[in-house]
C-alpha cells in the first residue's frame, strides 16, 4: 500500500506480554468475543484487522498482527485498552512498524 497514491499504509504490531502466558491471552479473547473465542474474522469486529497471530515467546507471550492502517489500530484501541487495563496490562506498548510488503492467503 503506498501513501503517496492516497491509500493508507499497512502497520505490523507486536504486542509482547511479559511473564503471562496463554491464560491471560485467553481472558483478552474471551473479553474481545463475549466469551466465543477467536479461530476466524467473523469471531470479532475488528475493521481494519488482516493477520492475527499469537503463541508463547522466551519472554512471555506475544501477538502479531497486520492492520490496514494506524487509524483502523487506533479505533480498535479504544475497545481492546480498556480490557487490557481490566487484566492489569495497562501498561503494554506495542511495537509498531510500517509493512513493506503483506501477502494474505
Amino acid at each position: 500500500m503506498d501513501r503517496d497514491k492516497g491509500i493508507a499504509m499497512a502497520i505490523i504490531v507486536t504486542f509482547e506480554f511479559p511473564g503471562a502466558g496463554q491464560e491471560l491471552y485467553d481472558a483478552v479473547i474471551d473479553r474481545m468475543t463475549g466469551g466465543q473465542g477467536f479461530t476466524r474474522f467473523a469471531d470479532v469486529s475488528n475493521p481494519g484487522l488482516i493477520s492475527h497471530a499469537a503463541g508463547p515467546s522466551e519472554r512471555g507471550f506475544r501477538v502479531t498482527e497486520v492492520w490496514e492502517s494506524a487509524e483502523a489500530l487506533e479505533a480498535h484501541a479504544k475497545a481492546f485498552g480498556p480490557v487490557l487495563a481490566e487484566l492489569g496490562q495497562a501498561d503494554i506498548q506495542p511495537t509498531i512498524i510500517p509493512a513493506y510488503n503483506v501477502v494474505v492467503g
